[in-house]
């Protein structure tokens, strides 16, 4: 990471559009973070956001040998809320407030640091002694200024609470925010989409309207919107305009995110904030020992040089 830098079917619509919709193609640059590679979208040169989102991360798919895995040990954040969502594999959230969570495929962690929380992810001592696969996504939403100090809290949603859209070969389930009239149950501070979809062949689907920032990332196969194809694995970000439709060439599996603005952020590290201070108080805070530790932890990751 960089310094400081700027339920149940429902009828989807179906439209046109021309695919001069398509503004910015970004390609992840992958990052080892030691027994696994991570594909980064967010944040990038040319696009820091999109809506409240700030960073984007694909992991895996990962193998990890017998008595290996993922061991993320205790960190900070402050002024964000991270959510985790699994393809495959399962992953131990533990935090400073005394939350101990698996993560498995298709629930939501939703963990939102306001003031400040450590959490560390590990894979379960359960899995390791066969080996496992890992393979998901971690972003990151920018609370909005009036909630970045709000108490830390963590919220854990089953993928059978989550809405589930089914229509014309597509099966969408809302992860997050709202779309198409659905509510997902996940505590977000500001308006904002995210959807896992999956596609049969032949399978299309149309965008969501409500929000004027929109993002697609092609998981796994071929899709195109209209006319135009979308790079696997690449973030498509989309004009604010009607009618874009999405087809799958190929089975396909993406997510869509997107929402309101939120204004400009600050990042650093795993820090976030509308403000300059916060972030070197937050510095301060992780190299003096003052955040709360997470129980049963013993490790944690030091403050990066700068």
């Amino acid at each position: 990471m960089s310094n400081l830098l700027e339920t149940g079917p429902v009828d989807v619509p179906l439209g046109r559009c021309t695919c001069d919709a398509v503004t910015q193609s970004i390609a992840p640059r992958e990052k080892d973070l030691g027994g696994f590679v991570v594909r980064r979208l967010l944040p990038h040169a040319r696009r820091r956001m999109v809506g409240p989102f700030i960073f984007f991360d694909h992991f895996g798919p990962t193998t990890f040998p017998r008595g290996a895995g993922m061991d993320v040990r205790p960190h900070p954040h402050i002024n964000l809320a991270t959510l985790t969502y699994l393809f495959a594999g399962e992953i131990l959230h533990r935090d400073n407030l005394g939350s101990v969570q698996p993560i498995r495929p298709g629930a939501v962690n939703w963990m939102s640091a306001g003031s400040g929380i450590v959490h560390s992810e590990r894979t379960p001592p359960e899995l390791r002694g066969a080996g496992t696969t890992l393979h998901g996504l971690q972003l990151w939403v920018a609370l909005p200024a009036a909630a970045e100090e709000a108490p830390p809290s963590f919220h854990h949603v089953a993928a059978a609470d989550l809405p589930l859209i089914e229509t014309r070969g597509a099966r969408i389930r809302l992860i997050a925010g709202s779309a198409w009239k659905h509510v997902a149950p996940v505590p977000v501070a500001s308006p904002l989409v995210y959807l896992d979809v999956e596609l049969r062949a032949g399978g299309r689907f149309q965008l969501p309207e409500e929000m004027p920032e929109r993002a697609v990332y092609p998981v796994t196969g071929e899709v195109r919107a209209q006319d135009t194809a979308l790079p696997a694995q690449t973030l498509t970000v989309f004009a604010p305009q009607p009618g874009i439709e999405l087809t799958a060439v190929t089975d396909a599996r993406l997510v869509v995110i997107g929402g309101e603005p939120v204004g400009p952020r600050l990042i650093w590290w795993n820090f976030v904030s509308s403000r300059p201070e916060r972030i070197e108080q937050a510095k301060d805070d992780w190299r003096q020992g003052r955040f709360a530790a997470v129980p049963g932890e013993t490790e944690f990751i030091p403050l990066p040089a700068e």
